[in-house]
């Protein structure tokens, strides 16, 4: 099998959430547990930091294993989904795992999978664990799909658990209110291992205390124990966001350059922190400097994209990943703050989404280009459309996402801006 047809074989034998959605979400994790045995459990053999949380969980992880690689170590990053290319989903301090490498696990267990009956995912996450056992890693980040609980990844024993945040997405799987989320997402959470949460929330605290407690480890609330002191976004004209950020342990600052623009990281960045804070008290050693460095240098030590990605400064062009109700927010009160002409909004969605609660977000005095990402799950964008016309946004549909953003690109003058969201997948087709 060559690569292209290792990956149809996946694809079309394997059921995966990002394509065809909830038929693929597993409800335990035997099928995951009857791999790793099959493998020779390798997600014992490696250390690991666990990450969950409905926004932000990417950023987070690719932060953390940035500052591991300045810091010296041999980092595993695990990520999903990916953009461009499913190599994304599995690499080693920055670079992507060999195709002769897929090819040749997938060849080796090709039978077990179909056995097994293995989702896209339970596979995806074998290989992962397989790969960063090879070769032998130190550390490995390692970011949940969907919830925690019942994730594929939730086989391991990691040296931290850190939750981000809790938002509704998902609900149909994970629950109709935020502390149901929340208890899906506290399932990482293990025994006797610290937990990070990122954002205190009323609705959702005393979840984690008592998971906290049930499970005999130390949690810490990040906000308790770091603060921005100041923000100075750079806008259009630089390539990086400035944060003077306070350590309310021992009153000290430490100065961030963060090239992602989004100001949404001002919560993943205290999350961040707070991670490596207590990392280093278990006895990995990451200096400060460290620190500074890897947050500056995310994007070339790990590949990051679609976060606040800028494609173009003439017209002002920004494309982000967010996708549900809490993400999109905190995109439009960005959007606010930056001086234009007339916005031009590419949107395509998802047919899972809660679509009305983010069209009602949206500004109504935009023009809107409606597409189809190019994957089964989306939306047919006259159903778009139509639902937007009710919350008077109007625009004309296209028959993908790379034409409704040619469109878009035509129509913009220099002075204009053009953002395109709405699904991780609409993302995908422009960067």
């Amino acid at each position: 099998m060559n690569f292209k047809q290792t990956l149809e074989f996946l694809y079309s034998q394997l059921p995966v959430y990002q394509r065809i959605g909830q038929a693929a979400y597993k409800v335990d994790l035997d099928n995951t547990v009857a791999l790793c045995k099959l493998l020779g459990n390798p997600e014992r053999k490696i250390k690991t930091i666990h990450i969950a949380g409905t926004n932000g969980k990417g950023s987070v992880a690719h932060f953390i294993a940035s500052v591991f690689q300045e810091a010296g170590f041999k980092t595993g990053l695990y990520t999903s989904p990916h953009l461009k290319d499913f190599r994304e989903r599995i690499k080693i301090n920055g670079k992507k795992i060999g195709i002769s490498y897929v090819n040749n696990f997938v060849k080796k267990h090709r039978k077990d999978f179909l056995n097994f009956n293995l989702s896209f995912f339970e596979m995806t996450v074998g290989l992962a664990f397989d790969y960063f056992v090879t070769h032998k890693v130190d550390i490995a980040i390692i970011e949940t799909g969907l919830g925690g609980r019942l994730d594929s990844t939730n086989v391991i024993n990691p040296e931290l658990s850190v939750i981000t945040n809790i938002a509704f997405d998902h609900m149909s799987l994970l629950g109709n209110s935020l502390e149901q989320i929340a208890y899906e997402k506290a399932g990482i959470i293990k025994s006797g291992t610290p937990a990070v949460i990122g954002q205190k929330q009323k609705n959702t605290d005393e979840i984690f205390n008592e998971k906290a407690r049930t499970t005999q480890s130390s949690i810490y609330f990040a906000e308790e124990f770091f603060s921005i002191e100041s923000f100075k976004p750079s806008f259009k004209n630089k390539n990086s966001d400035f944060y003077l950020i306070r350590n309310l342990k021992n009153q000290s600052l430490i100065k961030l350059e963060i090239p992602l623009r989004g100001h949404y990281q001002r919560h993943n960045i205290i999350t961040v922190l707070k991670s490596l804070d207590v990392i280093t008290e278990i006895g990995y050693e990451i200096s400060e400097e460290d620190i500074i460095k890897g947050i500056k240098n995310i994007v070339k030590n790990t590949g990051l994209q679609g976060r606040w990605q800028i494609l173009s400064k003439k017209p002002y062009t920004v494309c982000d990943t967010a996708h549900n109700e809490a993400g999109i927010n905190e995109i439009i009160g960005q959007l606010r703050k930056i001086s234009y002409d007339k916005l031009h909004i590419v949107l395509g969605m998802v047919n899972d989404k809660d679509i009305k609660n983010i069209l009602k977000l949206l500004p109504s005095n935009a023009v809107y280009y409606f597409s189809r990402p190019d994957i089964p799950r989306g939306l047919d964008p006259n159903i778009l459309q139509k639902e937007a016309k009710v919350f008077n946004l109007t625009g004309d549909v296209y028959s993908s996402v790379k034409a409704a953003y040619d469109e878009a690109r035509k129509k913009a003058s220099p002075k204009d801006l053009i953002y395109i969201g709405g699904s991780t997948f609409v993302v995908a087709e422009v960067v």
